[in-house]
């Protein structure tokens, strides 16, 4: 048989099952997907190789391709994956896990309509920004509270909303860069704002600050370094320092804090000394703004909370259209920050739960997996200490103690493992240490470890 004899695309499409395919998909998707298997054929099959092979097979084959491309074409691209890095808000794999309470009531709102901007009591248009407010304030002690898409845009709204066209006094030592290209200095250049430095890279005093308010001066702005440390010979003004200069020369403080550890007692031994929103409230500063999905342990979302006055002018701003969320973002956080509020629930929500996982419980879950897969013959399980960090700009520098499951199997590396587990049904993402693959149950939940044992079996067949 020759590339020629190959069967007609609508002899193809008279086969049975794309018959079946053009009602479910529509007929263009069929024949696109058709023609591109014919062609994939053709592509792979060299013309001598063709002449020998059975029209019957090869219309077999152009069909099993076809229903595949129709699969691939509608499978989503975004798909759970088991975090076994021991990076708690690990930025690549979505950072924080929500709670099942968040889930459901997101799920919940979305089903149908919702109060968005509606006043249920007084039968009129409402706001959608009273949504998560009440618990905000509560929760960090702020006067009013503001919620956009990221904490990106939460920067650049109050810089836009406060300052544009005007200085903004910050310490050069805190001019950095996070994940994804995130620059301070252009945040605030498409805000409009003009940036003045002050200080030096490791050491700025609150008289640098007082020296450089003039008369274009609309903002003093403090920026959490993220995962940048700067040890050694170094000077940071506190924050009472630089509250009392706000107050003095009568204009707003605006904290960005980045990972939204909210402040609530007892903190986790893993946060440090992190800074906190109601620590930042409690001190003074006009503008707080946070991330909802790093330390706070929700959606993706930018929390800017402070004083009413100034969280007001930032809400009327135009930008805030276009930088609010929707409904289920909105759902989410609400439900997130419930838990927040019961001491006895915040370890229903992922993160927290992770940052105060007990070594014992580690451990016993890597034992219990151990046992599980002791029928395998090729894989040779051990326990060994080790470390989880935070992540996602959080906390830098701190190392939480942990257990590794470290993992070899005969006749395989461990970058050939690695790459197993991570095709697996779900993908398991690990690491390797001192060539082995090493998982750290912290950043999996419980209920994922008869699924990850599942995985493990499958890849090292």
């Amino acid at each position: 048989m020759s590339f020629r004899q190959i069967p007609s695309i609508d002899q193809l499409l008279q086969r049975a099952s794309l018959r079946q395919a053009a009602v479910a998909h529509g007929r263009e998707a069929v024949v696109d997907a058709t023609r591109a298997a014919v062609q994939e054929w053709r592509d792979h099959t060299g013309a001598a190789a063709a002449a020998g092979v059975d029209a019957e097979d090869v219309s077999a084959w152009v069909e099993r391709r076809t229903h595949e491309r129709l699969g691939g074409a509608i499978a989503p691209s975004l798909r759970r994956v088991i975090n076994a890095t021991g990076v708690i808000l690990h930025t690549n794999l979505g950072r924080a896990p929500l709670a099942i309470e968040a889930i459901e009531r997101a799920a919940d709102t979305g089903a149908g309509y919702t109060n968005i901007e509606y006043d249920v009591d007084a039968g009129a248009r409402g706001q959608r920004h009273v949504h998560a407010e009440g618990l905000l304030t509560r929760l960090t002690g702020a006067e009013a509270a503001v919620v956009v898409n990221n904490n990106a845009a939460a920067t650049l709204l109050v810089l836009a909303a406060l300052a544009a066209g005007r200085e903004v006094i910050v310490s050069r030592g805190e001019l950095v860069e996070i994940g994804g290209g995130f620059r301070v200095p252009e945040v605030m250049q498409q805000s409009g704002a003009i940036l003045r430095e002050v200080g030096t890279t490791n050491r700025t005093r609150v008289s640098d600050y007082a020296a450089a308010i003039g008369d274009r001066t609309a903002l003093l702005l403090r920026v959490h370094p993220s995962n940048f440390q700067i040890t050694g010979f170094t000077e940071r003004p506190g924050l009472p320092e630089l509250t009392a200069l706000a107050a003095r020369f009568r204009i707003p403080l605006f904290e960005d804090l980045g990972s939204g550890w909210l402040g609530v007692e007892p903190p986790p031994a893993a946060l440090g000394d992190e800074p906190s929103a109601r620590g930042s409230v409690a001190a003074g500063v006009d503008v707080v703004a946070f991330s909802g999905d790093k330390l706070l342990g929700g959606p993706q979302a930018g929390i800017i909370v402070g004083k009413r006055a100034v969280v007001e002018t930032i809400r009327r701003h135009p930008l805030m259209r276009a930088l609010r969320v929707d409904k289920l973002t909105y759902a989410a956080l609400e439900a997130t920050l419930a838990l927040w509020l019961q001491a006895p629930a915040r370890s229903r929500i992922p993160v927290y739960r992770m940052l105060t996982m007990p070594v014992v419980d580690i451990e016993a879950r890597g034992r219990r997996i151990m046992t599980a897969l002791a029928a395998v013959s090729n894989i040779r399980c051990e326990l060994l200490d080790g470390a989880s960090t935070v992540g996602g700009g959080s906390a830098p520098g701190s190392a939480l103690p942990t257990r590794l499951m470290a993992i070899e199997v005969e006749g395989m590396s461990a970058s050939a493992l690695e790459s197993r587990l991570r095709q697996g049904q779900p993908p398991v993402v690990a690491r390797i240490a001192d060539g082995r693959v090493v998982l750290d149950l912290r950043t999996v939940s419980e209920e994922d470890d008869a699924v990850l044992a599942s995985v493990i079996r499958d890849g090292v067949r």
